[in-house]
């Protein structure tokens, strides 16, 4: 690229991969912007990972290292939703490694009695975050498949990311001993406010 503007886009359409134009607010510019967010969210918790030393040095494998490879496959992801014509093709991605990497880091963790709060350390909340993103960029996959286009292995492998992110948060605030906080629900199970 030459440079970063194009002015393309400022009547509020952007290119698709086939070069047609379509507006900005279309379902599959979403969600290919947020395929963006979420890679986004994932460098700020690999960044909050390497600043903290002792944390990087503890985790059982090389998390960080992970995540940068689960970004670049969320790039590909995107590229192909950002052409219907790849997205016709149905590439596959498959879950099968990040799999057992979560059943790898689950087997060191305490197990689940309950519902649990976001949080603790820094890069644990961070990876919260994204599994949020990574949920609602599956649930937009969905809505996107019902009308175009859609990889369908794409929606298995958001819905394995946002599992495997969850684990993960649980890792990491594992391995610097902060608990998981757990959800206090008042006596109607709704949360107490």
């Amino acid at each position: 690229m030459a440079r970063i503007y194009t002015r393309s886009g400022d009547q509020g359409e952007t290119s698709l991969g086939n070069g047609s134009r379509v507006s900005k607010n279309s379902p599959r510019v979403s969600l290919y912007g947020e395929t963006d967010e979420l890679n986004s969210s994932l460098g700020l918790a690999v960044a909050l990972m390497r600043n903290d030393g002792q944390l990087k040095a503890a985790l059982p494998f090389e998390l960080d290292l992970v995540l940068e490879e689960y970004q670049s496959r969320i790039f590909d992801i995107g590229a192909v939703l950002a052409s219907p014509e790849l997205s016709a093709e149905k590439p596959v991605y498959p879950t099968d490694k990040m799999e057992n990497l979560i059943d790898a880091m689950e087997a060191g963790l305490a197990p689940l009695e309950n519902f649990i709060l976001p949080g603790g350390h820094s890069a644990a909340a961070q990876l919260h975050v994204a599994r949020t993103v990574s949920r609602r960029v599956e649930r937009n996959a969905v809505a996107l498949a019902a009308d175009e286009a859609v990889p369908e292995s794409t929606v298995a492998w958001f819905n394995r990311l946002g599992d495997f992110l969850f684990v993960a948060a649980r890792l990491v605030n594992s391995v610097v001993q902060c608990p998981d906080i757990g959800w206090n629900a008042d006596s109607n199970g709704k949360g107490k406010s």
